[in-house]
């Protein structure tokens, strides 16, 4: 093969690729070989005629054609290893030649990252304090959560649970029937139109009422947007929450149960605390990155976000699949074009890229590597957490190379942005395969809330 190097940058190489006869014939032997079991000749069984008689048939070109699609990608590894050149994703190609063979590869290669003094970034770490309001509120909702709905019989008030018959009319068009249906009108409950809840409050069990209001001018449907809607409600039944005492009895019947008043207080004191530490370490791990991107100097091919605005694009349309709608169909809807869609995309796929390359660099930098020992550790944590009597099957699922992988990823941008953070805070690191930073598991965007950790009994009616 004969190879040019037209141009070579920090970035990318490109390379220009003429093949000989010689360097053709092992494929076009192998594009013979899957062309004949599937050409029928006259005289011939299937797979049996002579590579001339097949030439002769189709003509060389066809062949040719055929082999393309191993001789480009096996040739251009071949003279990557010669030319000792490491692609950081897959080369542009381009085909200049039939008779013989060329082509043309634009081969990007790995990012020049350049942290600058990251060591430097400074941040401060903002006290965590838990007031009496924050707690007295948690408690209140765990105690509106507890409480079962009973029937009252007075008028209707904000925070009622009404069940009715609603009728909605815009322009002689029946836009909503609905019967039996359950709502809690709240003040700042805007639906199904601004104000529909104000219209309820002080009717009562068996009230009738006709009342018209406004469709808003953003409403997302512009065909009622600006217009009237009259609605007609029937109110069926009211009811209310019984709302137990906050008292020690109440405490034990929390969860697994508390002894006392003040030792669910306590614990809904901590979880606060502990959701407060874990929103400051995401504040911290947000800041810093940020901090690091405007030091961070980054060289890469055009090829390479390109190539990320390709997947970002291909994951939109993935989503809007998941939602049964087609790509063509939301852009109608939302009044662009392909070429607007991804133009818009372009600098989210930028920030996207240049945080991965950023964060990929500083795990180098600090050596920071996840052991095949961390990643079934964390299998082994999630299969306890679950709690589940699938512990098997889950096990299966999660020893996948997908899924492994996957949770190595995880485990190693935890551990990059703990490093980050740490940085931070002016704290030293410990190279000697002994991380330095205890990892936080509420650090990450999965910190469970103090509702979520104070599950009551389910309410009912």
């Amino acid at each position: 093969m004969n190879v040019t190097k037209e141009s070579v940058t920090n970035t990318e190489v490109t390379l220009t690729i003429a093949m000989d006869a010689d360097d053709e014939e092992p494929f076009l032997n192998r594009s013979y070989r899957r062309v004949a079991s599937r050409v029928r000749i006259p005289g011939f069984r299937p797979g049996k005629a002579p590579r001339s008689v097949i030439e002769n048939h189709m003509g060389r070109e066809a062949l040719v054609h055929e082999a393309l699609e191993f001789m480009i990608p096996e040739s251009l590894d071949q003279v990557l290893k010669d030319e000792e050149i490491q692609a950081f994703m897959e080369p542009r190609l381009e085909v200049l030649g039939m008779e013989p063979v060329s082509y043309k590869a634009v081969v990007p290669l790995e990012p020049v990252v350049d942290l600058g003094d990251f060591q430097g970034i400074r941040l401060d770490r903002e006290l965590v304090e838990v007031t009496e309001d924050q707690v007295s509120e948690v408690m209140e909702n765990l105690r509106s959560e507890a409480a079962p709905w009973e029937p009252v019989e007075r008028p209707l008030s904000y925070g009622d649970l009404v069940s009715m018959n609603v009728k909605g009319i815009i322009e002689e068009e029946e836009v909503i029937n609905d019967q039996g249906i359950d709502f809690i009108p709240q003040e700042d409950n805007n639906l199904p139109f601004p104000g529909f809840s104000a219209q309820l409050e002080g009717m009562q069990e068996g009230d009738s009422k006709l009342f018209t209001l406004n469709v808003p001018d953003d409403y997302p449907q512009e065909n009622y947007a600006g217009k009237e809607c009259q609605f007609n409600v029937e109110i069926l039944s009211l009811k209310e929450k019984n709302l137990a005492e906050l008292d020690d009895e109440f405490a034990k019947g929390v969860r697994e149960g508390f002894e006392s008043l003040a030792a669910l207080t306590e614990h809904v004191r901590q979880r606060l605390s502990d959701e407060g530490e874990a929103n400051e370490t995401r504040r911290l791990e947000q800041s810093s990155l940020e901090e690091l991107k405007k030091l961070a100097k980054i060289e890469a091919s055009e090829l390479v976000y390109q190539r990320e605005l390709d997947l970002m694009y291909e994951e939109r349309e993935r989503s809007l699949q998941n939602q049964r709608m087609n790509m063509e169909l939301y852009l109608s809807y939302v009044g662009q074009t392909e070429e607007e869609l991804r133009e818009q995309m372009k600098p989210q796929a930028e920030d996207r890229l240049n945080t991965m390359l950023i964060l990929r660099k500083l795990a180098d930098v600090e050596e920071i590597e996840i052991e095949d020992e961390d990643v079934e550790e964390e299998i082994t944590s999630l299969i306890s957490s679950t709690g589940g009597e699938s512990d098997a099957a889950m096990r299966q699922a999660l020893s996948t190379q997908n899924a492994k992988d996957s949770i190595r990823s995880t485990l190693i941008n935890r551990k990059i942005m703990a490093r980050l953070v740490d940085i931070s805070q002016g704290k030293e690191s410990s190279k000697t395969g002994q991380d330095s930073t205890e990892i936080n598991p509420e650090s990450g965007s999965e910190a469970e809330t103090v509702e979520d950790s104070l599950p009551t009994e389910e309410a009912s009616e």
